[in-house]
């Protein structure tokens, strides 16, 4: 990011207030190795706030919102690199200073040699009610302990969390949002298959995403 566009995000007032968009839609976006923005579809455009070019050649960390913990953020990239798609809950931060929450869904693309090359991200927005009751007290959480003892502590916070929850993150979010739309008409078939753990899981987010 040059200079320009750093100071702009600095100077960008935090407004507590949600951007208003059409949440059946999906925000899609391609980034190269290292998380620089190539391409940003339209949702994206309407919703950030910025205009393309204000998007292409910027890390995507462009729209990180102060209220995100470090962590969440180390755990995806740890994961992606090692070619492992991640499904985190995350609050974006738009041009205009309002949030918005998503849940992120991965495709990576790899080089003959079979190096990353490419992250092709899909964006869908969560259940304010799964957000309020659930991902914002933890986030909150996390976020007092990186700033009283740094990422290392906040990471040992959330793996007591989830050793706790018997669960992985994934497994963690996937049941906060299934439990929330299980009666909706979206889910009423997955509710009756009976399948293995691992289809069961990769099942749920194909419907979520339309996959």
């Amino acid at each position: 990011m040059n200079q320009e566009n750093q100071l702009q995000r600095q100077q960008r007032t935090i407004i507590d207030k949600e951007v208003s968009w059409d949440k059946t839609q999906v925000i899609m976006s391609k980034t190269n190795a290292f998380g620089i923005i190539e391409y940003a579809n339209e949702v994206f455009v309407d919703v950030s706030g910025y205009e393309d070019y204000e998007l292409m050649g910027q890390p995507h960390n462009i729209i990180r919102h102060p209220d995100m913990p470090k962590v969440i953020f180390k755990v995806l990239w740890e994961n992606l690199k090692n070619g492992k798609n991640f499904h985190a809950i995350v609050k974006n931060l738009a041009k205009s200073g309002r949030y918005y929450w998503v849940i992120t869904d991965f495709e990576i693309s790899r080089d003959e040699n079979d190096v990353i090359v490419n992250y092709f991200a899909r964006r869908q927005a969560v259940p304010q009610e799964v957000v309020a009751l659930h991902i914002e007290p933890l986030y909150k959480k996390l976020l007092q302990i990186e700033a009283a003892s740094g990422v290392e502590f906040s990471e040992k916070y959330l793996i007591g969390f989830l050793e706790e929850k018997k669960k992985s993150y994934v497994e963690y979010i996937k049941e906060l949002i299934f439990e929330h739309e299980k009666g909706h008409a979206k889910f009423a078939q997955y509710e009756e298959q009976h399948i293995e753990e691992e289809e069961e899981e990769r099942g749920f987010f194909k419907r979520l995403f339309n996959r």
